[in-house]
C-alpha cells in the first residue's frame, strides 16, 4: 500500500483540551511494500502518526492518501472496507483477560470473515492450525490454549504481533513492539514480522525507541521530534552526530555516547556477616 501524508497535523487521542498537535505540518512519502522505522525521543508523535495512519484519528489539518484516495472523503462502507486493509498493533495488546489466545490471534481475521463465522469462532475457533503457526513464529506456541491473564508482559506482547500475522493487511502499523522483550526475542520478533511484510508485499511501520534493533533491521528511518519529522534517511546514513542532535533533550544519555569510567566512584564497603 503507498501512503502520503501531505502537512498533516494531528492531536494524541488523550491530548487535552489547548494542546499543540503532537504530529505537526509533517510530510511523508511510503511506497507500496517498504519498510521503515519510526524513531524518536518521547512525545515526539510517534502514536499519533501510527493512529493517523490507520485511520483511527482524522487529521487536524493536512491530507493522508491511502494508494490514492483520502479515507476521510470515502462513504462508510467503504471506508470500513479500508480499514479491513490496515493492521494497527499498539503497543499494550488490547486482549481481553479471560480470552484464550487461540481466539485472540483469530481475531486478526476479522474484518475479513462474515458475521457468522466470527461469532461462532468465539465458542468453535477454525484455523487452530494457522494460530498455532503464528504463535511458534514468536516462539509461544505453547500457550495456544492459555488464557491471556496467564501470561507474561513478553508473552501477552508476542501474542499480540502473532495476530498481525494473521491479518490480511496490506499496511501493517506496529507500535513498539519490544518494550517488553528482551534482546533475543527483540530480534525475533523484527525479522518474523519483516519477512511476512516482504511474503506478502504489505507495508511496515514501526515506531521503536530500540535505536540499534531499528538501523539493524529497517533500511528507512525517519526521525521524528516535536511531531516534525528530523530526518527521513537510509539507514546506512543515520550517524552519532545526527542521533545526538535529535535526542540531545533525553536525561539519559544515548546509547551511542562513550561511558567514561567513573573514576572517582568510592570503594566498596566491606560487609560481614556475624
Amino acid at each position: 500500500m503507498q501512503v502520503v501524508l501531505a502537512s498533516v497535523s494531528g492531536f494524541h487521542p488523550a491530548a487535552a483540551k489547548g494542546a499543540p498537535p503532537a504530529v505537526q505540518a509533517l510530510s511523508l512519502t511510503i511506497a507500496p511494500g517498504e519498510q521503515l522505522a519510526v524513531i524518536g525521543p518521547s512525545g515526539a508523535g510517534k502514536t499519533t502518526l501510527l493512529h493517523l495512519l490507520s485511520c483511527a484519528l482524522r487529521p487536524a489539518a493536512g491530507r493522508i492518501e491511502l494508494d490514492g484516495r483520502d479515507p476521510w472523503s470515502l462513504a462508510t462502507r467503504d471506508l470500513q472496507r479500508l480499514r479491513g486493509d490496515l493492521f494497527l498493533a499498539p503497543q499494550v495488546p488490547p486482549l481481553p483477560p479471560r480470552q484464550r489466545v487461540v481466539t485472540a490471534v483469530l481475531a486478526g481475521r476479522l474484518p475479513h470473515i462474515g458475521l457468522w463465522h466470527s461469532l461462532r469462532s468465539l465458542f468453535y475457533p477454525t484455523g487452530i492450525a494457522e494460530a498455532d503457526a503464528a504463535l511458534a513464529r514468536f516462539d509461544v506456541a505453547d500457550k495456544l490454549f492459555a488464557r491471556v491473564d496467564r501470561l507474561s508482559g513478553g508473552e501477552r506482547q508476542r501474542v499480540g504481533l502473532a495476530r498481525a500475522l494473521l491479518a490480511q493487511a496490506r499496511l501493517l502499523l506496529v507500535d513498539e513492539p519490544l518494550s517488553a522483550l528482551d534482546p533475543a526475542r527483540a530480534g525475533q520478533a523484527l525479522a518474523t514480522l519483516a519477512e511476512e511484510a516482504r511474503r506478502r508485499g504489505a507495508t511496515l511501520v514501526t515506531t521503536l525507541h530500540d535505536v540499534p534493533m531499528a538501523l539493524l533491521h529497517f533500511p528507512r528511518i525517519v526521525a521524528l521530534r516535536e511531531g516534525r519529522v528530523a530526518f527521513d534517511l537510509p539507514a546506512a546514513q543515520v550517524t552519532p552526530e545526527l542521533l545526538d542532535g535529535l535526542y540531545a533533550q533525553e536525561a539519559v544519555p544515548p546509547f551511542w555516547a562513550a561511558a567514561e569510567p567513573l573514576r572517582s566512584a568510592p570503594p566498596p564497603v566491606a560487609m560481614h556477616c556475624r
